[in-house]
């Protein structure tokens, strides 16, 4: 299996019609279509459905489409840290973040060095911790930004001073306004909205007292940004973190801190043993400088 039939493969799923593909390509459609039978034969599996108005992915082609892409945007940056290596410092460095007050010390970092290394770029993703987790294990992210807990075995990492404060976030018309701070007595009775993460989930359980069957529980939400707004609607209260942009998206919305207080740390992570390139390299040098100055 070649690079070259992965693309052709994408540009097919890309534009769901094999004439287009083969344009866009500049191949002959005999040959794309010959490239795909050749694929499906090599893997034994059928991953498009062909009729009249164009191709379809099956069920396989979808879970081999996500594959394809990674390992093409792996075998891109992979091209593009060699040549970096053999010219002055640039090139690009991939990033994953979550919601945290973390995101600050962060974006602190990336404008120093920028202001260092001007031919640096970088690519900052917005996801949850699992889905940057995976990232990094595929080589598809350089760092990291998480939040505890997090299994750091696999993992160089440097733990930020910066703490994010659990609360609820609801309305500016909810009765719980009127408190400074929540016990779990005050929040049980109300829906709420609770993060997917599991290992979270079971920290607000546990600060509960309660299991979910005993609680209404309308949402489970992945990133705040989207749960803000089910808030907003008044489709119940959200547990999250203060360092969350998204709890100032609305002026009518209040994040209220639970009682005992709850504190998360952030920390940047980068595989351990991985050869990165350059500028990534020098970046994580940068990390490491600020792992210093904290200790």
């Amino acid at each position: 299996m070649e690079l070259r039939t992965l693309r052709y493969f994408l540009a097919a799923a890309q534009e769901e019609n094999i004439t287009r593909a083969a344009d866009i390509l500049h191949v002959t459609q005999p040959t794309l279509s010959r490239q795909i039978m050749d694929l499906e034969r090599e893997l034994g599996v059928t991953l498009v459905q062909r009729g009249k108005n164009g191709l379809t992915l099956t069920d396989d082609g979808i879970f081999f489409r996500q594959r394809a892409q990674e390992i093409i945007e792996l075998a891109n940056r992979l091209e593009k840290n060699f040549t970096q290596r053999h010219s002055d410092i640039g090139g690009m460095v991939v990033i994953g973040a979550s919601e945290a007050v973390g995101s600050q010390t962060l974006a602190k970092l990336i404008k120093e060095f920028s202001q260092k290394y001007p031919a640096v770029q970088f690519t900052l993703y917005n996801e949850t911790v699992d889905n940057i987790r995976d990232r990094l294990d595929k080589g598809l992210v350089d760092i990291g930004l998480l939040l505890e807990p997090v299994d750091v075995t696999k993992f160089d990492y440097v733990r930020l001073s910066q703490q994010d404060t659990w609360g609820l976030l609801v309305r500016d018309d909810h009765p719980l306004t009127q408190k400074q701070s929540l016990t779990a007595e005050d929040v049980a009775p109300y829906p709420l909205i609770l993060p997917l993460r599991e290992n979270i989930r079971v920290e607000i359980l546990h600060w509960l007292g309660r299991e979910e069957k005993e609680l209404t529980i309308p949402l489970f939400y992945t990133l705040l940004s989207n749960a803000a707004l089910l808030v907003a609607e008044g489709l119940g209260c959200a547990f999250c973190m203060d360092g969350a942009l998204a709890i100032r998206s609305d002026p009518h919305l209040r994040f209220i801190p639970l009682e005992p207080r709850r504190m998360t740390h952030s920390v940047l992570v980068w595989k351990k043993n991985n050869l990165f390139s350059p500028a990534a390299s020098l970046f994580i040098q940068e990390i490491n400088l600020l792992r210093a100055k904290m200790e």
